[in-house]
């Protein structure tokens, strides 16, 4: 796999250039999915509500999870291959650029191109030509996608989760925000959009999830401006250890600083074999590693112990 392929125009001067100049630290900051950015999982098991000693109410949680579920799939479905390419994950949508020919797909019928099981290039560049259309319709956003009644009804379910949640959805995303912009409190008025145009900082997705389901999460969660289609990768095949050390070498230099938000083991330990901070998201009642609750002072408390102890001496001064 091509680690850099399509990687966005914006992170170019983040990628050792005009960063090492400068001296300024990059933050890479390596998300997780589930149960970490959303909550989907811990909805339709009733975990999250088990957790809140019967202040959710779990069987609502399960509906709730439910109806992203059909959401996800239909997306899926109807506008990402997804018939055609479940059986076939990749670590991400640029992983196959190398066999894309760039053949103009306007009038490309994908339907009648014999997509087969075969693993050969004339596959693998049938695979990426889908790909690259996914990677399209994700930069341009849902709203070319769905219709007015959809759109709404999408709306309402975001909002719904996100009362359900008590604000979970809206507080990640403003915190991914955040981390980009390394403002504690983003004026609400800018779109999101813009205020990371000028900034270094980089959010990255890594997640156990099969790739094509995870895009449309992306864009159905309404992240998709805070993290870019060649900023997510799939560690269901490959694991997160690897996909770490892609990152790394994407974003390679002495100015990069990473670290890792998740929920889970596999990053926990990814993270400790990267020598990475990693920051343990809990929806337990109590802490403060959840959204909302975590903030960038906390984030930045262990940058510091893992990369600001080893500052040479005038640096501390």
């Amino acid at each position: 796999m091509d680690a850099t392929a399509n990687s966005p125009n914006k992170r170019a001067k983040c990628s050792g250039g005009e960063a090492a100049a400068t001296d300024e630290k990059v933050n890479v900051y390596v998300w997780d999915m589930d149960e970490t950015l959303i909550l989907f999982k811990s909805l339709l098991d009733g975990t999250y509500a088990k957790a809140h000693d019967g202040m959710k109410d779990a069987q609502r949680g399960a509906e709730i999870g439910e109806m992203w579920e059909n959401l996800i799939l239909d997306l899926c479905d109807q506008h990402f291959f997804y018939d055609q390419v479940e059986d076939h994950n990749e670590p991400s949508l640029g992983s196959l650029s190398k066999f894309d020919d760039g053949c103009d797909l306007a009038k490309y019928s994908f339907e009648q191109d014999e997509f087969t099981s075969s693993v050969d290039d004339d596959k693998k560049r049938r695979l990426a030509y889908r790909y690259r259309t996914i990677s399209s319709m994700y930069d341009k956003g849902l709203c070319d996608l769905f219709p007015k009644e959809k759109k709404e009804k999408w709306d309402e379910l975001y909002e719904l989760t996100d009362e359900y949640t008590d604000r979970w959805l809206s507080s990640a995303r403003s915190f991914l925000q955040q981390c980009v912009s390394e403002k504690e409190d983003p004026d609400p008025r800018v779109d999101s959009s813009v205020e990371t145009l000028g900034t270094c900082h980089v959010n990255v997705l890594v997640t156990s999830g099969a790739l094509v389901p995870s895009i449309a999460k992306c864009m159905l969660y309404r992240f998709d401006s805070l993290i870019k289609h060649g900023d997510v990768y799939s560690a269901l095949d490959v694991g997160k250890l690897q996909c770490f050390e892609w990152v790394r070498e994407r974003f390679s230099g002495p100015n990069f600083r990473f670290c890792v938000i998740g929920d889970g083991w596999e990053e926990c330990a990814a993270a400790k074999s990267m020598g990475w901070p990693f920051v343990q998201v809990n929806f337990q009642q109590g802490t403060c590693h959840k959204f909302p609750g975590l903030t960038l002072r906390t984030l930045g408390h262990y940058f510091s112990v893992v990369y600001d102890e080893h500052r040479p001496a005038d640096e501390e001064a």
